[in-house]
């Protein structure tokens, strides 16, 4: 299994010296938080992005991912896909994330499958060209939908090669799934998975790997050997949280004990 890290952890850091930190951990790639106030977004030019993409690649990473804020079940989003299927396929990502970003829990039913309905129409527009750029958008089990069900029930019903599932497994567990229901649902859609840890679930401060509350464990034991593990330690929200580069060795560690894979790059 490989091992990315989300720059989600390292805000206001230049990208050579993120990629310069993710490589000396070990780690295969990362997942680039995409947003305005970051050095990607969909605004840069062909040089700037094609520099992105070199400095990356002169590190021998990855780029798994664009992680970006649009909310595909929210009818106030007005984010284009497509300037951003672009940019990843620029960059040579993988992968694209999305939000459902949904009203809530509380939702009446109506309006929750108006919400899916949405989701599903955005997506099911956006995957061909995806799939055509080599990208895959993946709906991240979040906010509305932070359950392994209710990502499925969208996912199912688009039923394209050109999406699929963001496993975020502290949202599944605040949502009430074990680690197998999540996967059960989402195996069929999955594009790779988001690991963290917690105090609890009303402290969701990040914390080491480990040292919290999550069943990282018994998530990990479910994916598959030759899938994507990334570890988004959210120090953009809390920055009061220890800073990420003194804990990427241990934490590069830790996911190599779970995964089985070997302690270096």
């Amino acid at each position: 299994m490989k091992l990315a890290l989300s720059t989600l952890g390292l805000p206001g850091t230049p990208l050579p010296a993120v990629a310069d930190l993710t490589a000396r951990a070990g780690y295969h790639g990362v997942e680039l938080r995409t947003h305005p106030e970051e050095p990607v977004h969909p605004a840069l030019d062909a040089a700037q992005r094609a520099s992105v993409a070199r400095t990356f690649e002169a590190a021998g990473l990855d780029i798994l991912a664009l992680a970006t804020y649009a909310r595909v079940a929210d009818p106030d989003d007005t984010t284009d896909l497509t300037q951003l299927i672009e940019l990843a396929s620029d960059l040579g990502a993988r992968y694209l994330r999305v939000f459902p970003g949904g009203a809530g829990k509380d939702t009446p039913a109506a309006d929750i499958r108006t919400e899916d309905d949405l989701a599903v129409r955005r997506l099911a527009e956006a995957a061909p060209l995806a799939h055509r750029n080599g990208v895959r958008v993946l709906l991240e089990t979040h906010d509305s939908h932070r359950t392994g069900r209710a990502t499925a029930r969208v996912l199912d019903r688009v039923d394209h090669d050109g999406v699929g599932a963001l496993w975020d497994v502290m949202h599944t567990w605040l949502g009430g799934e074990t680690p197998e229901e999540s996967f059960t649902h989402l195996s069929p859609h999955l594009g790779y998975t988001q690991v963290k840890d917690i105090a609890s679930a009303e402290d969701t401060t990040p914390l080491p790997l480990g040292a919290g509350v999550l069943p990282l464990a018994a998530c990990v034991a479910h994916l598959p050997p030759e899938g994507w593990l990334c570890w988004e330690y959210e120090k953009r929200w809390y920055p009061l949280a220890t800073p990420l580069p003194a804990l990427l060795q241990p934490g590069h560690a830790y996911l190599a004990r779970l995964t089985g894979t070997a302690s270096t790059g």
